[in-house]
């Protein structure tokens, strides 16, 4: 099986993760730090808006059951990208809107993507997402890693 790499940042990364989670193709996940000045940041040294690191979603998926068009799709309709450094109640660069691509080819189905959001009129107000090449990608803290799904889990054996 042929096993392809995606990474994108849409607000906090939690709930990113669920939505992509859910997709069928997507062989895991894993949440991050990507777009920083600096290596292996910590979640304290993001949040401390001195970083500029992104909180990002790497994605595993095998291609011959979604494309890399799909989990853009996918990554448009789970936030909304017209906010500049927010989303919903979080504020900060660390929840900007951006696509990180890998290759040229992921490059060109991005600004094709976006371009095609932006002429649906989906959208009132400006789409502010960025897209740009991926730089080093930091994973995060083991317990930010499928956090809602441990959340959750811990929810229902307290009941």
């Amino acid at each position: 099986m042929e096993i392809h790499r995606a990474i994108f940042a849409a607000g906090c990364f939690w709930g990113v993760e669920a939505n992509f989670q859910k997709v069928e193709g997507v062989i895991s996940t894993r949440v991050g730090y990507i777009g920083g000045q600096f290596s292996n940041p910590t979640y304290r040294q993001v949040c401390s808006h001195k970083t500029g690191h992104a909180e990002a979603l790497e994605v595993m998926f095998d291609p011959s059951k979604v494309s890399y068009n799909e989990l853009l799709d996918v990554f448009w309709a789970i936030h909304d990208p017209t906010t500049l450094n927010r989303q919903g109640p979080d504020i900060g660069t660390q929840y900007r809107s951006a696509i990180f691509y890998l290759n040229p080819e992921q490059k060109e189905k991005a600004m094709s993507s976006k371009s095609k959001i932006e002429a649906s009129k989906r959208f009132k107000n400006p789409i502010v997402t960025k897209i740009v090449p991926a730089s080093e990608f930091w994973e995060a803290e083991e317990y930010h890693q499928q956090y809602n799904e441990k959340r959750n889990k811990r929810l229902m054996t307290h009941q």
